[in-house]
């Protein structure tokens, strides 16, 4: 879909018009309501629209001076628009056009007032929103389900040109990255391996050289002895790939933003082999990495003024006479020695070699990894919330920041010693779980044992990468995308 600013409607175009819960409008739809001799109006008042809010209506005009239809989207109560009710509106707005065949709109959802949101943001959303509404990954489906609209117009004033443009390139390159990150995490784990992870970072430097690319293969990992990540690999068929990319946009010795991405291809629980049941959905487990590759995209398609590496350790884990097991001992790349409790807690096996090597390979400024790491932060926060721990607050600060300002928010959990004391061994310097209490805490704080050195930030994103509603309602959100976009936006001062 092609997106676009418009300071005035295009007489071939259906105009999308908001009508709230007490049958108000705002200036557009007044004045098309004026034209149309109070038609709206009278739609409110005979209670064929409600204005309930992502309530759709399809009107046909009856003047030939404007569009030659219009949507009505029910807003509900004009003073309590959230911006999950603007996400709503939106997309029923845009799944109903696309539904009803309608190639071409424009939109006057822009005049909404979502609390103290800008129009800058309204735009920016709109088209994160509009764009997410009409993603499909139907790859593999010999029947397709097509998309009509191919262009939309937002509608603003002239005065605010400027900043709009701005906001438009910012929500489409965040949509382009998030549906990039949606694609490889919907892949099928028979196709997205780690070799594929690797091919594919191949293709996105060709589509920007402003992104370089190193791959280590296994032989490499062990020469510089990343104990952790070669132990997780051992029972897959499939050979480990750590995957580093930089994107050079900042001063030249400028430290860099470092993102480290959890690519575990597919999750079987190795020999602490997971339920047939939680098996499904674990081709998902590899989305901290997708993230990397999302926000990559997005940053060079804005080319902002920032230095940018990625590290995304890309392994399946997978039981087997070669696989690692419970109670193995494992030395990492740093040298701590780990006791294997459970090869289902590979995750931060494998997201531990790769911040000792981010640290001693690019000095960062600040490290941030994503994980879909843990099923206990899906207990605590749900499918809403993305899990936060940080040794640093400021930088968990302007993480929060993010998340908010993108309205992709995360939940900041505690790192207190107290919790330090369940990862303890008899036989290795730590052991990799803590037990079923604090497990997402516990899980930070294995972490947080690598990373002492660097100002760091851990986003769980089990409960928000992935909508996991049973077999058939199964999809990539390509979240944390927009709130990490926001973050280098705001480090970047744009």
């Amino acid at each position: 879909m092609n997106l676009s600013l418009s300071t005035k409607t295009n007489p071939q175009h259906t105009l999308i018009l908001g009508i709230f819960e007490d049958g108000s409008l705002t200036a557009s739809g007044k004045a098309l309501d004026h034209a149309e001799k109070g038609l709206i109006a009278q739609l409110f008042k005979n209670k064929t629209v409600s204005g309930k809010c992502g309530e759709c209506f399809p009107v046909l005009l009856q003047t030939t001076k404007h569009q030659p239809a219009a949507l009505l989207v029910g807003c509900g109560k004009a003073k309590e628009i959230k911006e999950s009710d603007y996400r709503k509106l939106i997309t029923a707005a845009v799944k109903t056009l696309n539904s009803l065949q309608i190639k071409a709109a424009d939109s006057a959802l822009t005049e909404i007032n979502v609390g103290k949101r800008s129009l800058a943001w309204r735009v920016k959303f709109h088209a994160e929103v509009s764009m997410e509404a009409l993603y499909r990954f139907d790859h593999y489906k010999t029947s397709k389900d097509p998309v009509h609209l191919q262009k939309l117009s937002l509608l603003i004033d002239t005065k605010d040109q400027a900043a709009a443009k701005i906001a438009l390139a910012q929500g489409t390159a965040i949509a382009n990255g998030a549906a990039y990150a949606k694609d490889l995490g919907n892949e099928p784990s028979n196709v997205c391996t780690p070799s594929y992870l690797a091919q594919q970072a191949k293709v996105l430097v060709k589509a920007f050289p402003s992104i370089k690319l190193n791959v280590l293969d296994e032989k490499a990992m062990e020469k510089l002895g990343m104990g952790a990540i070669l132990g997780v690999t051992k029972g897959s068929a499939e050979p480990a790939k750590l995957i580093c990319l930089e994107y050079r946009g900042g001063a030249k010795k400028a430290a860099p933003v470092a993102l480290v991405g959890k690519g575990i291809t597919f999750d079987t629980g190795g020999n602490s082999l997971k339920s047939p049941e939680n098996m499904v959905g674990m081709k998902y487990d590899m989305c901290g990495a997708a993230t990397v590759m999302g926000v990559f995209k997005a940053v060079a398609e804005l080319k902002l003024p920032i230095n940018l590496v990625g590290v995304i350790p890309a392994v399946e884990n997978m039981p087997g006479g070669n696989a690692y097991k419970p109670e193995d001992i494992l030395t990492s790349l740093s040298g701590t020695t780990i006791e294997v409790i459970s090869t289902d807690a590979e995750g931060r096996l494998i997201l531990c070699d790769a911040l000792t090597y981010c640290e001693r390979t690019y000095q960062p400024e600040v490290v941030i990894d994503i994980a879909t790491l843990t099923g206990a932060v899906v207990i605590a926060l749900g499918f809403h919330a993305t899990g936060l721990m940080s040794n640093d607050q400021a930088l968990a600060d302007d993480l929060l920041k993010a998340g908010i300002d993108s309205h992709d928010r995360a939940w900041q959990l505690p790192l207190w010693d107290d919790y330090q004391e369940q990862i303890k061994s008899p036989y290795a310097d730590i052991a990799n779980t803590g037990g079923r209490s604090a497990g997402s805490i516990t899980a930070g704080c294995f972490l947080s044992r690598f990373t002492k050195n660097m100002r760091w930030a851990h986003l769980d994103v089990a409960g928000t990468a992935a909508m996991m509603m049973g077999t058939s309602d199964r999809m990539a959100t390509g979240r944390p995308v927009p709130m990490l976009v926001q973050y280098l936006l705001n480090h970047a001062g744009e």
